[in-house]
């Protein structure tokens, strides 16, 4: 069969490459895939402080897990997710994550919600259940209400929410040191919305539409993988990751005084055209591309196989029996996330 690859535009305000440039109300822009990859790596460059809080709500999570951590204590905390994770081997967590949304689609019908129904419940059920928490459902269902929280700046009454729900989760972890246990659930939450995205992405740009009868494959004959990580590329789940300079930084030709906020533009770092041949094509198993959706250098996710592999057990059944009904897209408000609001397809 001829390849029919997806035209995957930019997403809305998604800038152009340049080089590093202030942006009133923001901080810098850093477009570029080179001054990208150099901050990510660079340790003047640091994720911003979060407060702390009592034990057991959102506040002391975040200031608990690696993600935030200052940079004395993140590799230990970050080791704690590398533990975690080196026990779990992706092709298991693959063939799991295709079983379970086989069983969901048996009782489906022939209409189903990718995003109520597959991506955000396999992936968290998977992992919570390999990570050993006791109720693997319960916590999925508490883990999505940490994060619609997670990141600092929501509303009070969601932060609420998600106190509740980490007290819920931290129940049902198992027992440990208070911050192994934090950076547990910190992995969950980590892994949450941002697979979601990519499986509810991957599911728009690569079903074919409905018409009536189901028949024939998905577009292109590529493997699951490398179409994933082209939809990674050019529709990444994380945007923009934030960091703050702590002294004055020499980046991309532009000098950035200590305190500058900063945002990273992995949206448009991905489509740099001095790093990818067609930077706007859909083009699956690009050699060396560079990838810039996981982060780079110590902080660089310590999950990006296990995350593909999960996605990737969905999006393998998706492909064989799902057609999507609709051709728009909605997308949850978030300032640095791209997460479809939900995703109708026919099932056969």
């Amino acid at each position: 069969m001829t390849d029919t690859w997806p035209d995957i535009a930019p997403a809305p305000a998604t800038p152009h490459c340049g080089p590093p440039a202030p942006v009133p109300g923001h901080g810098w822009w850093v477009t570029r895939h080179a001054d990208v990859r150099a901050a990510l790596t660079d340790p003047n460059l640091r994720v911003p402080p979060v407060e702390s809080g009592p034990p057991g709500t959102l506040a002391w999570l975040r200031a608990s897990v690696s993600r935030f951590s200052a940079p004395h204590q993140h590799a230990q905390r970050r080791a704690t997710v590398v533990g975690a994770l080196a026990d779990l081997d992706p092709d298991a967590l693959r063939r799991e994550a295709a079983q379970r949304t086989v069983a969901v689609l048996d009782r489906a019908g022939d209409r189903l919600d990718v995003m109520r129904e597959l991506a955000r419940p396999v992936p968290l059920r998977v992992l919570a259940e390999r990570l050993g928490l006791a109720d693997p459902a319960a916590a999925g269902t508490a883990v999505a209400v940490v994060a619609a929280a997670y990141h600092p700046g929501v509303d009070p009454a969601v932060t609420r929410r998600a106190d509740a729900a980490v007290e819920t989760v931290l129940a049902l972890v198992p027992p440990g040191p208070p911050e192994v246990r934090a950076n547990l659930v910190g992995l969950l939450v980590q892994a949450c919305d941002a697979t979601a995205s990519l499986i509810g992405a991957a599911a728009h740009h690569l079903l074919p539409p409905f018409d009536g009868r189901h028949g024939g494959d998905a577009p292109g004959a590529a493997g699951t993988t490398a179409l994933l990580a082209e939809v990674l590329r050019l529709d990444p789940p994380v945007r923009v990751t934030r960091r703050v300079t702590t002294t004055g930084v020499r980046l991309g030709g532009q000098d950035l005084p200590a305190g500058s906020p900063v945002l990273l533009r992995f949206d448009a770092a991905n489509r740099d055209p001095l790093v990818f041949t067609e930077p706007a094509a859909f083009r699956p198993g690009r050699p060396g591309a560079g990838l810039l959706t996981f982060g780079a250098g110590e902080r660089g996710c310590p999950g990006d196989r296990h995350a593909l592999a999960l996605a990737a057990g969905v999006l393998d059944v998706l492909r064989a029996r799902c057609r999507r009904t609709r051709p728009d897209l909605r997308h949850e408000p978030h300032p640095t996330l791209r997460v479809p609001t939900d995703l109708e397809v026919s099932v056969r």
